[in-house]
């Protein structure tokens, strides 16, 4: 039996919570607040894990978070962070501060207690947590330009790692489809880490010319060939102290895969031109849409150097395996619009069911494109099924004339029918596996299973 401390102000979630861990054997101990929790733990009442919120009515969830990590007492207990709506920023914040998990309310039994086993058989404090003299104590921007948005429950997972690796210095390859997001989550990393008011440099290694790349990337002395003019800093250099982001990092040549695994090996970088190494202190983030594994047996890029890159692995699904993420980006993007021209215009639930049945080859960039063109081109304030014609036609003549009667409806059933239409897409898409169409919508089994009931799915 453990003793587990449950923090949280909502009465009803908190017993109901505890309700639950003491059917599963264990010693629990409530408080509704920060302050409640910490006269607790400071008087000597022991925990084993700890659930915490993040909305508590005298201190932030993630400063708590990092009180506990700052205290040599309570660094290595497991803390399961707990929201009623999960955002990318305090995904990525409670991992990078050491949480064990990120749960988002509500969460079922059976996920209690699978989460419970992996507490506690794990031999280990969790990974990656924040020591008392590591360079974490000042609070974390609240928000950076850079988000890595998105609520299914793969692109969460996403943002998990994310944030874990955001606490080490190790290289990260990020892996994916074009479109999907790899410099964003590079930046993203990069401003979550410990080298955020550093610099932040990106290469993309397709864009130049093999020719050009090695003095790109290592600089040169004036007149180390024809037109260098002048002394040039490479842009390894320039990221000294801070991220160099190597993008399709597939597509660099042979040579200079070579040269770059000595880079990484020495930490120096030598100028075209000259024999005097310059030392430098660089975090590689590198990105690529191919499959590497595939090149290297093809004796296209060099095996060595793909275990130097790849010590954090990261890869970010495509958009059509993660459905619940479409609509709320589109919103996101279309707010944006919003923002720049001043126009107050929404999407229809036609056009919304569009956005969720188009497969977007292109990802999160179709995406975004999409939502600009059709804010730029659509007459009214509202966008139509119609304004997305481009997209393709719709699937079968039921769907049709569903999308045709939408507009007749009123709104709450109008939405009705674009949920049960969105469920049943996860469910084809998932082959009929429930548990997998709730990942792809970003909720909870049980949730699926109380909205399939509700909206009368089988």
């Amino acid at each position: 039996m453990a003793t587990i401390l449950v923090i949280d102000d909502d009465d009803a979630f908190r017993e109901g919570l505890a309700e639950t861990l003491k059917d599963l054997g264990h010693r629990v101990v409530e408080a509704d607040s920060a302050a409640a929790a910490l006269d607790r733990l400071h008087g000597g009442e022991p925990a084993d894990c700890i659930f915490l919120d993040f909305r508590l009515p005298d201190m932030d969830g993630l400063a708590m978070l990092e009180k506990l990590r700052n205290d040599s007492r309570f660094k290595a207990v497991p803390v399961v962070m707990l929201t009623a709506f999960a955002t990318s920023d305090n995904t990525i914040g409670a991992m990078r501060l050491g949480a064990f998990e990120h749960l988002t309310k509500p969460v079922g039994r059976d996920d209690i207690a699978s989460l419970l086993l992996r507490v506690f058989t794990a031999n280990e404090p969790p990974p990656n947590a924040v020591q008392a003299d590591a360079p974490f104590a000042d609070e974390p921007p609240s928000h950076s330009e850079a988000r890595l948005l998105g609520i299914s429950e793969a692109m969460r997972r996403v943002q998990k790692q994310l944030g874990r690796a955001a606490s080490t210095d190790a290289s990260v390859l990020i892996t994916g489809e074009t479109g999907t997001g790899k410099e964003v989550a590079a930046r993203v990393l990069h401003e979550s880490s410990m080298r955020r008011g550093a610099a932040f440099v990106a290469i993309n290694c397709a864009a130049i010319p093999h020719d050009l790349l090695e003095s790109e990337m290592f600089g040169h002395a004036k007149g180390a060939f024809t037109g260098a003019a002048a002394e040039r800093i490479g842009r390894i250099a320039e990221a000294d102290g801070g991220t160099l982001f190597l993008d399709e990092i597939g597509d660099m040549p042979a040579a200079m895969q070579a040269k770059l695994l000595r880079v990484l090996q020495e930490r120096q970088v030598m100028p075209l031109g000259t024999s005097k190494p310059i030392s430098v202190n660089v975090r590689v983030v590198a990105a690529t849409h191919r499959d590497l594994d595939s090149m290297v047996a093809a004796g296209d890029f060099r095996q060595d150097l793909l275990y130097r890159l790849n010590v954090v692995p990261l890869h970010l699904p495509p958009l059509r395996e993660r459905i619940a993420d479409i609509l709320p980006l589109a919103e996101h993007f279309l707010s944006s619009v919003r923002m720049s021209t001043g126009r107050a215009m929404h999407l229809s639930p036609e056009a919304e069911r569009r956005l969720v049945e188009h497969a977007w080859p292109g990802n999160v960039r179709e995406l975004k494109n999409t939502i600009e063109r059709v804010a730029s081109l659509a007459p009214g304030p509202a966008i139509t099924g119609d304004d997305l014609s481009f997209l393709g036609a719709r699937t079968g003549a039921a769907d049709d004339a569903l999308l045709a009667a939408l507009a007749e409806l009123p709104l709450a059933e109008a939405i009705e029918r674009v949920e049960r239409a969105v469920i049943a897409r996860a469910l084809e898409l998932a082959g009929g596996n429930r548990a997998d169409a709730a990942r792809r919508l970003g909720i909870s089994r049980q949730s699926l299973y109380t909205k399939m009931a509700s909206l009368g799915l089988g």
